[in-house]
């Protein structure tokens, strides 16, 4: 009783909400998705050798490996500076948690509205309950409760489930295999597709994240560190690993696997003073009673539903379920901080795989305070990756500008002036004072052009969406800034007078129409002659000057990384342009349109 006790009080110092994760090489049942052997295996850290290393200055002694790097413990956090700057001034902690508030994923959204409201009408008692041994390593049962929810699976939202099968192929092997090491029942991996869907990007208005949905109080308990450059919650292969010491613990606690579940959407806390005031140990009964919230009582039900499902899906009606490739990489270190979009460049990759292997990633460039930082590359990348990496000069690597700080000014005032945030500037800097001294050189996130580099997630919003909702601390000058139009434009579109404001939480239109993809004839445009030419054509910018009309002859050892910088333009820009879908390999002989002006064609 008191070890019960010692680990109840322990979990009790935060909740967690379950999600799913990424893929292992375990065996899956019959009729599971398919494995393939080209799956990542996944093994626990032992050394710094276990993955690819990346010397700052040459490659020769490094090993590629497919071992993924699992650390046990949680890394520093840089978002503890930014926190005490606000202490000192309340509009700043205003703005550093306008900006860290995620937005839901739509889908995730959707999907999470869709799965509780089936609670509504489920039935209060679950009648006899017939025990199903022979196909599971985890006690399932059938009776009145699952029966309903496997209904409903296979009946009014089909489809929401049927995209979590073919989701869970991505992760399903990773996932049994980090349970099997843990000693825990491989099935209850599907614990994640109730939390999630298996989305890794899945935030909840308790603002629970990732696949195993960890809020950041019961991540950092086991491990998974958060801060403005990342968070680890989202990593499918740590917070796997972390969902399942969790779970370990929570059937420590209750040595029932149906409380252990219970508790991991309720917490420990609420589910033992359950069982004192109800004076059972037996979910059944738990869940009788008031004391647990509607959507604790039907936790159980909804995971063996979801298991007996997932385990024959076509004896319910799946039979056309398109199942996604399974989460296949190498592991590189990088010595230094490194954008992106060079990652992507040299491995003649895009933005989004990159990121799609790397959900953890929140900016623009992994994090500067962290030497030998594990990035995911696509499978077979790794020994080309190395090879240009190498060739880099470090302060190419990630796109800064510098700053010093002048009489009179403030953190505030340079992140103004600059269409910053202070947190941003903060956390850049590994500082927690406001009171800037003067001759303080401090590095400012700009590229070449002088414009702000914006996060990730906000390329691809600039490039994929015609909508934005209004954050805190910003104005339509910032706002056509980041979208690269006029005021007049934003007034326009939006109905907005001269004098009219905006206010947070205000969706805003932000192009005429979505961006509109390249002409299919792009690549195919008319060659030019001559080794590394280009024909030009004058065509009119967005913002009405003159430019150039570019048809460019890939020649033998070109990449899209190479073509962009010799023009200083943007790797997912020559993508859009062109209709090049992620991982387009370039062919000598390839013709890629161009659009750039004469002033930023590269050396």
């Amino acid at each position: 009783m008191r070890k019960l006790w010692a680990v109840a009080l322990l979990l009790l110092i935060g909740g967690c909400l379950p999600a799913p994760t990424k893929i292992v090489t375990g065996a899956p049942a019959v009729a599971e998705p398919p494995v393939s052997t080209a799956a990542v295996s996944v093994t626990p850290a032992t050394s710094s050798a276990d993955s690819l290393l990346i010397p700052p200055s040459s490659p020769e002694d490094a090993v590629i490996t497919s071992a993924v790097a699992l650390p046990a413990v949680a890394v520093a956090d840089l978002a503890a500076a930014p926190e005490s700057m606000s202490e000192d001034d309340p509009e700043l902690l205003a703005e550093d948690d306008a900006e860290e508030v995620e937005e839901l994923d739509p889908e995730a959204a959707a999907e999470k509205a869709a799965l509780l409201a089936a609670d509504l009408s489920a039935p209060e008692e679950e009648g006899a309950s017939e025990v199903l041994a022979s196909a599971f390593d985890f006690p399932v049962v059938l009776n009145d409760k699952v029966r309903y929810f496997v209904d409903y699976f296979s009946g009014p939202t089909r489809g929401v489930f049927q995209r979590w099968l073919e989701r869970s192929a991505i992760y399903l092997p990773m996932m049994r295999q980090v349970f099997a090491e843990e000693g825990l029942p491989q099935d209850l991996v599907y614990l994640s597709m109730i939390e999630s869907g298996y989305n890794p990007r899945a935030y909840s208005h308790a603002h629970a994240s990732g696949l195993w949905q960890f809020i950041d109080g019961t991540g950092r308990l086991y491990g998974l560190g958060s801060d403005w450059w990342r968070d680890e919650r989202r990593d499918p292969v740590k917070a796997t690993r972390a969902a399942a010491r969790h779970l370990k613990d929570l059937y420590a606690a209750f040595g029932d696997w149906y409380l252990a579940a219970a508790a991991y959407n309720a917490g420990a806390g609420k589910i033992q003073r359950g069982i004192e005031m109800y004076g059972t140990a037996d979910f059944w009964q738990l869940s009788h009673g008031p004391y647990l919230a509607t959507e604790t009582k039907q936790y159980v039900p909804k995971l063996l539903a979801a298991m007996l499902i997932a385990k024959e899906p076509e004896k319910y009606g799946f039979t056309d379920i398109a199942y996604h490739e399974p989460f296949a990489y190498e592991t590189v270190r990088l010595p230094t901080a490194t954008d992106v979009e060079v990652i992507a460049g040299l491995c003649d990759s895009s933005v989004e795989t990159i990121r799609d292997l790397n959900p953890e990633l929140k900016r623009w460039c992994t994090p500067p305070d962290l030497r030998d930082y594990e990035v995911r590359l696509p499978a077979g990348s790794g020994e080309g990756f190395l090879e240009k990496y190498a060739q880099i000069p470090e302060d190419e690597r990630v796109n800064f500008q510098h700053h010093t700080v002048r009489k009179g000014e403030t953190l505030k005032s340079i992140a103004r002036r600059y269409g910053l945030r202070s947190k941003q500037i903060l956390a850049l800097n590994r500082i927690n004072t406001r009171n800037l001294k003067v001759g303080t050189e401090l590095v400012l996130p700009f590229g070449k052009g002088g414009k702000p580099m914006v996060d990730v997630a906000d390329r691809f919003e600039r490039a994929a969406t015609s909508t934005y909702k209004v954050r805190k601390g910003d104005s339509l000058y910032k706002i056509a800034r980041r979208f690269e139009v006029s005021e007049q434009q934003l007034r326009s579109w939006n109905k907005l007078g001269s004098k009219s404001l905006i206010k947070p939480g205000q969706t805003l239109v932000v192009a005429a129409g979505k961006v509109a993809p390249a002409k299919k004839g792009a690549v195919a445009a008319k060659s030019s002659s001559g080794k590394g030419k280009a024909k030009k054509t004058q065509v009119a910018s967005a913002k009405g000057g003159a430019g150039q009309k570019i048809v460019y002859k890939v020649q033998k050892g070109d990449t899209i990384y190479a073509i962009a910088r010799q023009y200083n333009v943007g790797t997912d820009a020559i993508m859009g342009w062109n209709n090049l879908r992620k991982g387009h390999v370039l062919r000598p002989g390839d013709r890629l349109t161009l659009r750039v002006r004469d002033d930023r064609r590269g050396g």
